[in-house]
């Protein structure tokens, strides 16, 4: 059954920013190729009104850092409520206030609620309120929520009685041969450490970078991303002398993936969210992962990744890939790579969407 599929919450596509949006583009332009309608709602303007066949439709938003998303799903859903579809995806669970408003025209709504955001330290005391209200208007707002960790499906139930969907995010998969991404970094295949995610304090970005200034090696580590609002969190992480640093800013698309399969090691330090994108990205490229020891870091690396819990544990962790024989790295390379294969491909994701987008469209009936 075709059905006419609205997306909002997120900043848009094609992706430039972080999972939401890589998310979007992923499941948008796959259930197109499945013949279904998809509108994506946007931030940024795009030179073209559809992009892989997705409808794009330009809301232009208020920059302001505790605003800006409530404000431009406000205005998404105003369009929406003119232009009604058969089915509504909302993210974040911020975004929960704004789903029973197309309930009322008819349309059922699922919301992915992400991770526990409140718990991210860029937000004020009011930020985080408005996160714990919104985790309780998700349990009955949208028609159905979505979780992407199991671990978030937990937390819903035991702390809300709130039953939820899971459906884990995906990764695409495979080799991407060194190009001119890394040689405009100045970086070599397998000899730089890599991390990937928005340059946010929960993130850990400036530990990361301590901890490589006390590891004795002539590798690099790339430090790949930024973040809107946080321009003196940005430079204490840049404040470095180590010419073995490389911080390019953010890198999306090709050359994301190039760095991400090429690299010596991932290094995954965020402290919040559910499943993370980037963390999963890395392993379907065959990344050694690192990755900081959380409840959700550890669902989605099992077995395949070695786990650090601070700073020096790190250090000692960067240590040891260094010293282990290349077998030893190669095995936990393959062991990430089939892990993702068996848990994480986008159109087993996509399937899982398009089954509970078609559930939903039923009951509207």
């Amino acid at each position: 059954m075709k059905l006419r599929i609205a997306l909002l919450g997120t900043r848009g596509i094609p992706a430039r920013y972080g999972g939401f949006e890589t998310f979007a583009e992923e499941i948008s332009t796959r259930l197109v190729e499945r013949g279904h309608e998809v509108t994506v709602y946007c931030r940024d303007a795009h030179p073209k009104p559809h992009y892989r066949g997705v409808r794009l439709v330009h809301i232009p938003p208020v920059r302001h850092k505790y605003a800006e998303t409530l404000a431009h799903t406000f205005a998404s859903t105003l369009h929406l409520l003119r232009n009604p579809a058969d089915v509504v995806l909302y993210c974040n669970g911020a975004n929960a206030i704004f789903t029973w408003l197309p309930r009322l025209r008819g349309m059922p709504v699922a919301l992915n609620v992400d991770g526990l955001e409140r718990k991210r330290k860029k937000w004020n005391r009011a930020a985080r309120a408005w996160y714990y209200f919104s985790e309780w208007l998700s349990t009955f707002c949208p028609t159905e929520i979505v979780t992407d960790a199991e671990r978030i499906q937990d937390y819903y139930l035991q702390r809300w009685k709130a039953h939820s969907t899971f459906i884990s995010y995906g990764a695409p998969m495979g080799q991407v041969p060194p190009g001119e991404t890394l040689r405009a970094l100045g970086l070599e295949r397998r000899r730089y450490f890599l991390y990937v995610t928005r340059f946010e304090p929960e993130n850990n970005p400036l530990l990361v970078r301590r901890a490589f200034e006390q590891v004795d090696t002539p590798m690099r580590l790339a430090l790949i991303g930024d973040a809107p609002y946080a321009a003196d969190y940005i430079r204490a992480i840049r404040d470095t002398r180590d010419a073995r640093v490389v911080l390019p800013g953010g890198i999306y698309g090709a050359g994301y993936h190039e760095l991400q399969a090429n690299s010596f090691a991932y290094v995954h330090a965020t402290e919040v969210g559910g499943t993370h994108p980037a963390l999963i990205e890395a392993m379907g490229r065959g990344a050694l992962v690192l990755y900081l020891r959380t409840p959700e870091n550890e669902e989605v690396a099992g077995g395949a990744g070695l786990a650090f819990e601070n700073e020096e544990g790190l250090v000692r962790l960067m240590r040891e890939v260094l010293a282990m024989t290349e077998d030893q790295r190669e095995r936990l390379r393959a062991t990430a790579v089939e892990r993702v294969r068996t848990r994480y491909s986008w159109n087993a994701v996509t399937n899982a969407y398009e089954s509970l987008f078609q559930r939903l469209s039923e009951r509207r009936q």
